[in-house]
């Protein structure tokens, strides 16, 4: 999916303001503006839609961990330089703590069906022979459920 249409889902899920979204960037040490926002969050077809990179959406995930789950001691969450769904999934799961239950029952919530082998296989390594890529319709799927648990439908 193109970050920028996650960034705008999430923002509707969570019911976030400007200040708020500004606040997620914050939390991973990134010095976002209202005026970046509007720029990532406006429509493709906007002449002046922005496109977010990979490294800022990755800060932007980081954030939404630090301000769901609290700022790790230490060790800061790693910045991908090159994002997956697959990355944007797990750290989507990391931010909400949610076990493989959880996400599998915010997945049917979407009307989509999915093993708990399935799914473990998108969170693996890519280096294991069990790791499948996150196509977009799971990952939209997983929105979609999450936004009916948490807004309604």
């Amino acid at each position: 999916m193109i970050n920028n249409d996650v960034l705008r889902r999430v923002r509707y899920i969570f019911d976030y303001s400007d200040a708020e979204m500004i606040k997620v960037f914050t939390q991973a040490d990134y010095p976002a503006t209202v005026e970046d926002l509007h720029s990532w969050l406006r429509k493709d077809d906007d002449p002046q839609f922005v496109a977010i990179s990979d490294i800022q959406f990755s800060l932007f995930l980081n954030g939404l961990i630090n301000l769901k789950r609290g700022k790790k001691e230490g060790v800061e969450a790693p910045v991908e330089k090159r994002l997956t769904n697959n990355i944007i999934f797990r750290k989507l799961k990391i931010a909400l703590n949610m076990q493989a239950e959880e996400i599998l029952e915010v997945i049917a919530l979407a009307d989509f069906k999915m093993s708990k082998h399935e799914l473990s296989a998108l969170f693996r390594k890519p280096e294991n022979r069990q790791y499948r890529l996150c196509k977009d319709q799971i990952l939209r799927n997983f929105l979609k459920g999450l936004q009916i648990k948490i807004r309604g439908e």
